[in-house]
This record gives C-alpha cells, sequence and structure tokens, in this order.
C-alpha cells in the first residue's frame, strides 16, 4: 500500500500578503460597521501565517 500524497498549500505567502493589503484597504470603509472587528481580527491573522510561511 501506497503513503497518501503529500499535502500542499492552497495559499502562498505571496497571497497572504496581497489579501492583507487588500483588507487595509478596505477596512477604513467598514471601521463603523458590525464586522469590522471580524475583518480585523483577519488582517492580523493573515499577518501572522504569512510570517509562518
Amino acid at each position: 500500500m501506497s503513503e497518501p500524497a503529500r499535502s500542499r498549500a492552497v495559499l502562498s505567502t505571496e497571497d497572504f500578503k496581497l489579501i492583507r493589503k487588500a483588507l487595509a484597504q478596505y477596512l477604513p470603509t467598514v471601521e463603523d460597521g458590525e464586522e469590522s472587528k471580524k475583518f480585523a481580527r483577519l488582517y492580523h491573522r493573515l499577518g501572522s501565517a504569512a510570517k509562518l510561511g
């Protein structure tokens, strides 16, 4: 029986940086909205994930 194939990353470090940059542009437009905290947390998580890559 062969070993399972190694999983590949879905997003690259560069992808995380680009998404984070897009969020930085978007955050000011939702700063008073109810989802603003969720977007801010996502922004910070993406920064942490990019550092790990």
